[in-house]
């Protein structure tokens, strides 16, 4: 009997845990469609997602609205914030359409849009010179 219990209990944690994970996605998806962030594309945990996103739409919400978007300023503030953050390497492409074909470093590769800028970081590899 002591065996079902713990077997009970076991089953109970796991459903627990996916229903956490459930609330956490269904959180994240209605805080991503307030700040109007889709993903297109990635290979970065969601901390370093978010931190993206945040730091995307406080950039866009600093630039003057009657003003064409300054994409330089997105992609430079958004480099040097990851890299200053998460360590060098970090490229950032934003437009309104481009193509690319990258390399990146695992777990560095984010692909989104936001309102309706493309933004492409990703991380390389540093290595240092002999």
């Amino acid at each position: 009997m002591e065996g079902a219990e713990e077997e009970l209990e076991r089953r109970s944690k796991f459903l627990n845990s996916l229903i956490e994970k459930k609330k956490k996605a269904v959180e994240q998806k209605q805080q991503h469609d307030r700040m109007n962030v889709r993903v297109r594309a990635s290979d970065m945990p969601l901390s370093l997602q978010n931190h993206a996103f945040k730091t995307a739409r406080n950039i866009l919400d600093s630039m003057p609205t009657s003003s064409k978007l300054d994409s330089k300023r997105l992609a430079l503030s958004l480099k040097k914030e990851f890299d200053s953050t998460y360590g060098p390497a970090w490229h950032c492409i934003v437009g309104t359409s481009f193509g690319s074909y990258v390399t990146h470093s695992l777990g560095g590769f984010l692909y989104f849009s936001i309102d309706k800028v493309y933004v492409l970081l990703f991380k390389t590899a540093v290595e240092p010179l002999d």
